[in-house]
């Protein structure tokens, strides 16, 4: 499984890489408060923390972008739950990210809503203890990113948005709200 997904991975990059001139193509940086939450657990818990990402955008239709991203979030448990009330339950996260998603967006001037999804792997720690899962994670496992918001301005530049990283080895989500700016690339 992991060989299949660097393959993709690659044959993605590579094709983003050499696209052809007529598309036209910029950088996305985010920046944000990253969340991390476990798939199943008696109280609600939610981890906090840091969130940043970077995006290759290539524009193939003014409806249809594609996106290698490199980004890195790290969350830590605080030891309560989102009430405040005192958990043994934890969940936490610390890992670079990358892979390749595809972005539908509605080609609208100011506010442009969008969806993305793509496939993507993690590296780095993940935790995860509830009454239902016990897991603690080092190393690579895949993800997979699903993300939506609005893209704002003239010409779309500025993205407010949720993203999630769906974790099934470590049964959990490590997402963001985030803000992001895009920069032009020229041909």
């Amino acid at each position: 499984m992991k060989s299949q997904l660097i393959s993709l991975l690659l044959v993605f990059l590579t094709y983003t890489s050499f696209a052809q001139s007529k598309y036209e193509k910029e950088i996305n940086a985010e920046i944000g408060i990253g969340l991390t939450s476990p798939y199943e657990s008696t109280t609600n818990i939610v981890s906090t923390g840091f969130f940043i990402q970077g995006e290759y955008v290539v524009k193939i239709k003014s409806w249809l972008e594609l996106k290698p991203y490199a980004g890195f979030i790290t969350t830590s448990s605080n030891g309560k739950d989102i009430d405040n009330n005192p958990t043994h339950e934890k969940v936490e996260t610390k890992a670079f990210l990358l892979g390749g998603k595809a972005r539908l967006r509605a080609p609208i001037p100011w506010v442009a809503p969008y969806l993305e999804v793509g496939i993507g792997g993690s590296i780095g720690k993940f935790e995860t203890f509830t009454d239902f899962t016990n897991i603690e994670k080092s190393g690579f496992t895949y993800h997979i990113p699903i993300a939506f918001g609005l893209e704002l301005g003239k010409n779309n530049g500025v993205d407010i948005g949720f993203r999630y990283f769906f974790l099934p080895s470590a049964e959990q989500f490590a997402g963001a709200f985030a803000v992001g700016i895009s920069f032009p690339l020229k041909s």
